[in-house]
């Protein structure tokens, strides 16, 4: 009876320990791994997720900046499970090999979980790139169009307005003319028809 019962302590003994063994450890849920890649592009990594799990690149490189994300459940994996760090280490290892962290990376590969099912897998289902600078640029472009709409509308108000023209005076030909016109009319008036032209002359002469 007294075997029986050490041989029941040891089996319940047993499976706690068993049980210890299989119980996940912590995962690195939300940290950050910063690495470089082959061309010293600087990257940071983040995780977000419990059982399906997300994976976040975000790369500077040249004034440009481009970014990837995977998705995948590595916790399917036995080996994730026992030590989570270590297989992200390890896919930080293999980014710092490529030239550039987004392009041709289709899939994450560990070498601690080769053997592990597919959905292991992280594979890739978002990328993007777009200049660091991106924002002055569009600010740059706002400042440039407003002055040239100011220089727009004073250019307008300048050609708008019509140029004054100079007033023309008479000129003397024209007041010989009307004094000859006059001395006729005075001429016809006072003299003979035969003399009208000789008195046309001396009135002239006379009024100036």
């Amino acid at each position: 009876m007294k075997s029986f019962a050490l041989l029941f302590l040891v089996v319940i003994c047993g499976m706690g320990g068993l049980g210890q063994k299989l119980k996940p450890k912590k995962r690195s849920n939300g940290e950050e791994i910063n690495f470089r890649t082959k061309t010293k592009d600087v990257c940071t990594m983040s995780i977000s997720g419990d059982e399906e799990m997300k994976l976040r690149i975000e790369c500077k490189s040249q004034g440009m900046s481009y970014w990837c994300e995977f998705a995948g459940k590595p916790s399917v994996c036995r080996a994730f499970r026992k030590n989570p760090k270590i297989y992200w280490n390890q896919i930080a290892m293999e980014l710092r090999k490529l030239p550039h962290a987004c392009e041709s990376t289709q899939v994450l590969k560990t070498t601690m979980c080769q053997k592990a099912p597919t959905e292991a897998l992280m594979k890739q289902i978002a990328t993007g790139m777009e200049p660091e600078d991106l924002a002055n640029q569009e600010k740059s472009v706002q400042k440039t169009s407003t002055s040239m709409r100011g220089a727009g509308r004073s250019s307008v108000k300048k050609i708008g307005k019509p140029p004054m023209l100079p007033l023309i005076k008479p000129t003397q030909h024209s007041q010989g003319s009307e004094n000859e016109t006059e001395a006729m009319k005075l001429a016809r008036e006072h003299c003979w028809e035969s003399l009208h032209g000789f008195c046309s002359y001396i009135i002239g002469i006379f009024r100036g």
